[in-house]
């Protein structure tokens, strides 16, 4: 009897999270439809880019990079200095389908992946609307 298939294996493990990540990062640099994000981020962001593939890469099932490196993700706490409203929560979102799409990931998989995403962006929001 076989171990059932983590999301990371199901992705394709740390190339495709590392890929996916990156492309993700590079849409939120080139389009203009996600500046509200991208002013939310340092200058440069090789650390946020690091610390979001070590993140998914443990929350998909894979290594547990960020809580070896950084402790419990305690995500809305690191996140309560950015004001984050729906707009925040929606191009968050669309670069991350956009990303996913991009690379190739199977629609199902998107889909699957895009309910969790909403789910955790959304109570995120820490501003109204």
């Amino acid at each position: 009897m076989s171990e059932p298939q983590t999301l990371y294996d199901v992705i394709g493990g740390e190339t495709r999270v590392r890929e996916m990540v990156d492309r993700f990062y590079d849409l939120m640099e080139l389009e203009p439809e996600f500046a509200g994000i991208r002013a939310l981020h340092p200058p440069s962001m090789d650390g946020s880019r690091d610390k979001l593939f070590m993140f998914l890469s443990g929350w998909m099932g894979g290594p547990d990079l960020f809580v070896e490196q950084y402790g419990h993700p305690r995500l809305r706490a690191r996140h309560l200095p950015f004001a984050i409203g729906g707009s925040e929560r929606d191009q968050w979102l669309r670069a991350m389908a956009w990303a996913m799409e991009d690379i190739g990931i199977d629609e199902a998989l998107r889909l699957r992946l895009m309910e969790s995403f909403y789910q955790t962006a959304d109570w995120m929001r820490n501003q109204p609307g």
